[in-house]
C-alpha cells in the first residue's frame, strides 16, 4: 500500500529552508564579492627555462619579469551547470571542473615554472636551488585510495601537505645529490667588469721632488667567461691617465695602458663535461621530475575527487532510503493510532511506533546533514572559491549513478603488476633521481682529483703622454731638466716626444713591450679527508636509493595485488547485497499481508522495514565501495589518466578541452524533469 508524510514531512521542509536562507545569509554578510568568472579564452604557455633576449629591448635581460597574480574566480564552467540554483554535476564534469578550479592542482601547477627556473639558472653555470616535488592534499573529503575507508562515514580526509619542500631532489638539505658539492664552476654566462675612477688629490710639498697635484683617470674593463669541458677564459685590459705638476714627472699626461688574455683548462679536478655541466643535467631531470610529480598529482586530486564524488552518491541515496524509512513509519504510526481508538490494538502498540518515528526522524537528520556537508565538500573541491553565494547555497545533483558489470573481466594480477611498474609515477621518479644521484657522483670523483691547470696568456703594455710643462729647462744653465739642446754635465734629457693614445693602444699588440707565457698551477690537498668523505657519501645514498626504488616496487606490487582483491571482494559484496534486499523485500511484503490477516504485530513489520532499509543502505555502501576500489585499482596501476581520458596538458593549462569519460558509469534516470545543461566542452 502507499505510504506518504504529511505533516511532519512539512516541518522538515520548512526547517531545511530555514537552513538554506539562514547559510545564504551568512555568506552575503560575511564574504566578499565573488571575482567575476574568467572567460574562456586559449591560455598561454610559458617557459621560464629561456632567458629574455636583448632584441627587441636591450634592456630586457635587467629587467624584472612580471608573473601575474593568481586568479581567483572560478572557470565559466561552474556557470554553465548551473541550472535553477542547482548544480547538476556528472562525475566526468566533477574532474572537468577539478582539473580547472581544484586548488591542490593550482598549487602544484606553479611547480613546473619553478622547474624551469632552475634549468635557466643551471644553464648559466649557477648552483640550482631544487623543485617541491611534494604532492598537494590540503583539499577536504573523499580520501585518496578508497581501500581501508569506511564508505558514508562522513568526509574522510587527506594528509594535508604543503607541496614538498624545495631542498633538492633528494629531499635532504644535506645530500650531495643537489650538486652542492663537486668542483666549483665558472660561469657560463659571460661576465664583463667595468670601472672608471677620476681622481683628483692636493699635496702639501715635504721635498723639492714632489709636486703639489697629482690627477688620476682609470679605466679598466674585464671579461671572464666558463665552458662546460673545463675551460675558462678571461681578458683584462687597463688604463690610467695620470697627471702632475711635479717638475721631477717627465711625461704629464702619462698614459699607461695594458691587456692580457688567458686561457685556463683544468686537466685533473673539474675536467670534461660530467663535472661542469651537472647542474644542467640535474637541473633537466628535474625538470622531468616535476613533469612527473604533477602527473602524479593530477591522479591523486581525480581519486580524491572520484572517491568524494561516490560518497556524494551513496549520501543521496542514503537521504532516500531514510526518507522512505520515515515515511513507512509515520504511516504505520497513523494507521496504529486508529486501531487504538478502535480499540483493535493495545495502546503500547501506539508507543512502540511511534519510537520507531523517532528513530527514523533522526536517522533522516544524519543523513541530511551528511549530504548537506558533502555537497559542501564538493563545491569546495570543485572551485576556486565559494564566496559566491549562488554556487554556496546551491545544491549539489549527482547526475551519473553507480554501475556494477555482472560478468567483468579479470586482467591477469601478473600483468597488471607489470603494468603499473612501467606506469606508477612513483617509479619513474626514483629512476629519475637515480639518474641525477649518478651525474653529482661523477662530479664528486672528479672532486678527489688534485687540482691541475694549463694556462696560457699573452698581453702587453703601452705607454704614452705628452712632456711635462714643469719638466723644460727655463734657462739654459737649469739642472736635470728637459732641454731641446740638452747639456749632459748638467743632467739635463731630450724632450720626451708625444705620445697619443691610439698610438699608446697600438704598442700593446705590436709587441713593443710583450707579456706571454704557459704554465702548470698544481693544488694537492694532503689527506684530502673531505673530499673522501663526500664522494663516500654519495656512492651510499645512490645504493640507498637503489634499495629505496626496489622497495617501492615491492610495495607497488603489493597494493595492486590488494587493489585486485578488494574490486572481487567489493563486487561479491554488491552481490550478496543485492540478494540481502530482494529478501528484506519480500520479508516485508509477506509481513504486511499477515498483518492485513492479523496474525503480525505493528513491531513485526516496522522492524521488517528497518530490515529492508538497512539492506538498503548496506547495498549502496557495497556499490560506492565497489566503485572506489575500482578507482583504487586503476590509481594502483598508474592508468587512471588514461583509462578515464584525461589530458595532462589540459590540467597544466588549467583549461579542459576535452572531457573525461569514465568507463562503467551510468546516468541517474530519476532526475527531475528539467534537463541540465549540456556540460561545457
Amino acid at each position: 500500500m502507499p505510504f506518504a508524510c504529511r505533516t511532519l514531512t512539512i516541518r522538515l521542509a520548512l526547517v531545511a529552508s530555514l537552513f538554506a536562507t539562514l547559510t545564504l545569509a551568512c555568506w552575503a554578510q560575511d564574504s566578499p564579492a565573488a571575482p567575476t568568472p574568467q572567460p574562456e579564452k586559449p591560455l598561454p604557455v610559458l617557459n621560464y627555462a629561456k632567458p629574455v633576449s636583448y632584441f627587441p629591448n636591450p634592456l630586457g635581460p635587467y629587467t624584472p619579469r612580471r608573473v601575474a597574480e593568481p586568479n581567483l574566480a572560478n572557470t565559466a564552467r561552474v556557470d554553465s551547470l548551473m541550472h535553477n540554483g542547482k548544480l547538476y554535476l556528472s562525475l566526468n564534469d566533477a574532474i572537468a571542473l577539478a582539473l580547472e578550479n581544484n586548488l591542490d592542482i593550482a598549487i602544484a601547477r606553479y611547480n613546473l615554472n619553478i622547474a624551469d627556473t632552475d634549468v635557466l639558472r643551471a644553464k648559466a653555470g649557477a648552483q640550482i636551488l631544487g623543485v617541491p616535488l611534494g604532492i598537494v592534499q590540503n583539499t577536504p573529503g573523499g580520501g585518496v585510495g578508497g581501500i581501508g575507508t569506511q564508505v558514508g562515514s562522513g568526509t574522510g580526509g587527506t594528509t594535508l601537505g604543503a607541496g614538498g619542500a624545495g631542498a633538492g631532489a633528494g629531499g635532504l638539505v644535506s645530500s650531495t645529490a643537489g650538486g652542492l658539492f663537486g668542483p666549483p664552476i665558472t660561469t657560463f654566462d659571460p661576465v664583463v667588469t667595468g670601472t672608471f675612477q677620476n681622481d683628483h688629490a692636493g699635496f702639501i710639498p715635504t721635498s723639492p721632488f714632489q709636486g703639489s697635484y697629482q690627477g688620476t683617470t682609470t679605466a679598466n674593463f674585464s671579461y671572464i667567461q666558463g665552458f662546460q669541458w673545463g675551460t675558462n677564459l678571461s681578458v683584462g685590459f687597463t688604463n690610467t691617465r695620470t697627471t702632475s705638476n711635479s717638475g721631477f714627472q717627465t711625461v704629464s699626461p702619462a698614459l699607461n695602458s695594458g691587456f692580457q688574455f688567458k686561457l685556463t683548462q683544468h686537466l685533473l679536478q673539474g675536467f670534461g663535461f660530467a663535472a661542469n655541466d651537472r647542474f644542467i643535467r640535474i637541473a633537466k631531470n628535474n625538470r622531468e621530475l616535476s613533469d612527473v610529480a604533477f602527473r602524479l598529482q593530477i591522479i591523486t586530486t581525480v581519486d580524491q575527487i572520484e572517491n568524494m564524488y561516490w560518497d556524494l552518491v551513496y549520501a543521496y541515496e542514503n537521504q532516500r532510503v531514510k526518507e522512505e524509512s520515515l515515511a513507512f513509519s509515520d504511516k504505520t504510526l497513523s494507521d496504529t493510532k486508529k486501531q487504538v481508538e478502535i480499540g483493535s490494538l493495545a495502546p503500547i502498540e501506539a508507543v512502540r511506533a511511534q519510537s520507531t518515528v523517532a528513530a527514523d526522524q533522526q536517522a533522516l537528520t544524519v543523513a541530511k546533514t551528511n549530504l548537506q556537508l558533502q555537497q559542501l565538500v564538493m563545491k569546495n573541491a570543485l572551485s576556486r572559491t565559494l564566496h559566491d553565494p549562488t554556487l554556496a547555497g546551491a545544491d549539489v545533483i549527482p547526475t551519473s549513478t553507480m554501475e556494477v558489470p555482472e560478468n567483468e573481466q579479470v586482467q591477469p594480477t601478473e600483468d597488471l603488476v607489470n603494468e603499473a611498474l612501467h606506469h606508477r609515477a612513483e617509479l619513474v621518479e626514483s629512476r629519475i633521481q637515480l639518474n641525477s644521484q649518478e651525474a653529482s657522483n661523477k662530479a664528486l670523483r672528479s672532486g678527489l682529483k688534485p687540482t691541475l691547470d694549463l694556462f696560457a696568456y699573452y698581453g702587453g703594455s703601452g705607454v704614452g703622454g705628452a712632456q711635462n710643462p714643469a719638466n723644460i729647462c727655463q734657462t739654459a744653465n737649469q739642472q736635470f731638466c728637459a732641454s731641446a739642446n740638452p747639456n749632459a754635465t748638467l743632467g739635463q734629457f731630450p724632450l720626451a716626444p708625444s705620445t697619443s693614445y691610439a698610438s699608446t693602444l697600438n704598442q700593446l699588440v705590436n709587441s713593443t713591450a710583450p707579456d706571454k707565457g704557459v704554465g702548470l698551477q698544481l693544488n694537492i690537498p694532503l689527506r684530502n679527508r673531505a673530499a673522501q668523505a663526500v664522494q663516500v657519501r654519495g656512492e651510499l645514498e645512490y645504493r640507498q636509493a637503489q634499495m629505496a626504488l626496489q622497495q617501492t616496487e615491492n610495495r607497488v606490487s603489493i597494493e595492486v595485488r590488494q587493489a585486485q582483491f578488494a574490486v572481487e571482494q567489493n563486487q561479491a559484496s554488491v552481490a550478496s547485497a543485492k540478494a540481502a534486499v530482494d529478501y528484506a523485500k519480500q520479508s516485508l511484503d509477506a509481513e504486511q499481508k499477515k498483518y492485513q490477516f492479523g496474525t503480525s504485530t505493528t513491531t513485526a513489520v516496522l522492524q521488517t522495514r528497518s530490515a529492508l532499509a538497512t539492506a538498503e543502505s548496506t547495498l549502496m555502501s557495497a556499490m560506492a565501495a565497489y566503485e572506489k576500489s575500482r578507482v583504487e585499482l586503476e590509481r594502483s596501476v598508474g592508468t587512471l589518466l588514461d583509462h578515464n581520458g584525461i589530458s595532462i596538458d589540459d590540467a597544466a593549462r588549467g583549461q579542459v578541452t576535452r572531457l573525461p569519460n569514465l568507463p562503467y558509469v551510468a546516468p541517474r534516470k530519476d532526475l527531475p524533469s528539467i534537463t541540465p545543461p549540456t556540460a561545457q566542452q
